[in-house]
């Protein structure tokens, strides 16, 4: 099962008595673990029915105590169980677990008791037992990344949601000045629905001058001008990072980190990788691969090395005293964009 189905499940009063959320989108877990407070316990039951629990401090047999405890003066509770290690790779808990207690708990688990386990990490250890057995008997939800397509639409649908539109393009210009977590991105739109107000229209220029960008950001519009040879641009936004007194060494590291992207994913892509399989190999967000996939098509991939050596060069030089940093940089800009 998928997370739309198990929404939508959820929504219909058809609620598994045990989740285990994982992956790297944790604003989108949170949400999850919201709804699911919001379906499952009535508003004035709350601070009775929503039991929380860390593994990292409690064992997992207490938990199960709780679950099969029957509820005081509540229907039905909901557990929420925060650093479930159990289920992932990695260095064991402090804690010792009863494991086999939630083995036989999840053979017959309690009708009146909901236990979601958050589970840290972006993948499940295969092997194990418990992994195996949740697979069977459990709802297991992965929050992974939202592909390119996927991450634009759910910006314009937050923004439907309050009764907003975007201008053509708008949604684009919003994650290259606010990158891609969901949790900045939707506290953005929020405060760009605000000024637009309902009914109203985010447009380009609303974003331009409402959205800081970060240093990160910077950087990757300033490779953007760079590859579509927009030089003026680009040396606009090198200026602009050193008036936030960005260190010029920093810059060139940022500039190098984007052009070995590019260089992976032009390499992975011509191997046949999909998108998702480049993100999921290099440890980037899929939007991140998309915009590197298309500035690696205006470059030749011996270009790309090339000015990876430079920039290596440039790396040596500053750090070394042999060149002004600031100027060094600048001249670097200067015949890249030539």
């Amino acid at each position: 099962m998928d997370v739309k189905s198990a929404t939508k499940a959820i929504r219909s009063g058809d609620t598994a008595p045990i989740y285990v959320l994982y992956g790297t989108e944790k604003y989108q877990i949170q949400q999850f673990t919201d709804m699911l407070k919001e379906q499952v316990i009535e508003e004035e039951h709350r601070d009775f029915a929503i039991v929380p629990y860390d593994l990292s401090e409690t064992p997992v047999e207490v938990v199960i105590e709780e679950a099969e405890t029957v509820p005081f003066l509540v229907p039905r509770k909901l557990i929420i169980v925060r650093d479930a290690n159990l289920f992932t790779a990695g260095k064991d808990s402090k804690i010792e677990h009863q494991v086999d207690r939630l083995l036989t708990y999840m053979d017959n688990p309690a009708d009146y008791s909901t236990i979601v386990f958050l589970a840290q990490g972006d993948k499940l250890d295969e092997r194990k037992k418990l992994v195996k057995a949740a697979k069977k008997q459990a709802i297991v939800l992965l929050f992974a990344p939202l592909s390119g397509e996927e991450l634009l639409n759910w910006i314009v649908k937050l923004a439907k949601q309050r009764e907003v539109t975007f201008e053509p393009g708008a949604p684009d210009i919003l994650v290259s000045y606010a990158g891609t977590g969901l949790q900045t991105l939707s506290a953005e739109v929020d405060k760009l629905c605000l000024f637009a107000g309902n009914g109203g229209m985010i447009r380009r220029a609303d974003i331009e001058s409402l959205v800081a960008r970060s240093t990160e950001q910077n950087v990757f519009a300033l490779v953007e001008e760079l590859a579509n040879l927009r030089l003026e641009k680009a040396l606009s936004l090198f200026y602009e990072l050193l008036k936030q007194r960005e260190e010029p060494i920093k810059i060139a590291a940022l500039i190098a980190r984007q052009f070995r992207i590019m260089i992976q994913v032009k390499e992975l892509g011509q191997q046949s990788y999909s998108q998702q399989q480049i993100a999921s190999q290099l440890g980037l967000h899929p939007y991140a691969v998309k915009i590197a996939g298309e500035q690696a098509r205006k470059f030749q991939p011996e270009r790309l090395r090339l000015i990876l050596s430079h920039l290596s060069e440039l790396d040596y030089q500053m750090k070394t005293g042999a060149v002004d940093k600031v100027l060094g940089l600048e001249l670097f800009l200067l015949k890249l964009g030539a």
